[in-house]
């Protein structure tokens, strides 16, 4: 055995290492210390049991390592905002239940305080109350709202506007008859990713339905749960990201308007 299988016998303690010729001797092994023996173990190889100058403990060997390797860095928590969407397209499914308008309207708030122009484009059979979206802040005269005669103009008009290059947020409010042609449903992706747009797509769907197209890169699922009289606890979870692991999310607590208590 030469030199340097030698010192790497010393290092590896009492593990056997196999004769294959020279194929260690390029190891850096003079820098790394040896790791004390057990008593059994260094009366069984009296050869062995002489300590090495650079045998440390094993608690020792273990701050070395932790001090030599960086700890991984912790990605930090994702957050429900318009920066976060930034790029992509993402679904926001709420059933029949409003509180995905709550969550629409929050990126609203956040798109205007970011100044980032904002639209949501909607049918003239679908429910879009000023009163509430200003109630949370939203300025409505910063606010463009489209209104097109059926859901299947919704993507379209969204392409006109993503176009321009002058908005940082669409919500597309599609109903429980969401349909998006694929080839443009890439090409409102592919607006998003030119122009640093966010697009959102407002569904009315059960966890358990399938999202609206593997192009989406974020699907978020709302509920709303009573918390107390005219009082609403409505939670977001993430279950499809292409970013970041699913299952993050956030609940904010709500007041239900005149007439929901």
């Amino acid at each position: 055995m030469n030199t340097s299988r030698a010192r790497l016998v010393r290092v590896l303690g009492r593990y056997d290492v196999p004769d294959h010729g020279d194929e260690f001797d390029a190891l850096p092994v003079d820098d790394v210390p040896t790791l004390e023996q057990p008593a059994a173990a260094a009366a069984a190889e009296p050869a062995r049991a002489t300590a090495s100058p650079h045998a440390v403990s094993l608690e020792a060997w273990r701050t070395l390592v932790r001090e030599r390797i960086p700890a991984p860095e912790v990605e930090p928590q994702p957050r429900w905002n318009r920066a976060e969407l930034a790029g992509r397209v993402a679904e926001l499914c709420g059933g029949r239940a409003p509180a995905a308008y709550t969550f629409a309207v929050s990126l609203l708030l956040d798109a205007q305080q970011q100044g980032e122009p904002a639209a949501w484009i909607t049918t003239r059979e679908r429910a879009f109350y000023p009163p509430d979206v200003a109630a949370n802040g939203v300025d409505l005269a910063a606010l463009v709202v489209v209104r097109v005669p059926g859901v299947e103009h919704v993507p379209r008009a969204a392409d006109q506007l993503g176009r321009s290059g002058a908005f940082g947020l669409l919500i597309l409010d599609l109903g429980a008859d969401a349909r998006v042609p694929t080839p443009l449903l890439s090409r409102l992706l592919g607006l998003a990713q030119k122009h640093d747009l966010a697009i959102v797509c407002l569904t009315e769907k059960t966890s358990d339905s399938p999202s609206l197209d593997s192009l989406v890169s974020l699907r978020a699922d709302v509920v709303r749960s009573r918390q107390s009289p005219g009082r609403f606890a409505c939670t977001l979870r993430v279950a499809k990201d292409k970013r970041h692991a699913p299952g993050w999310g956030e609940t904010v607590w709500c007041r239900g308007p005149a007439g929901v208590q």
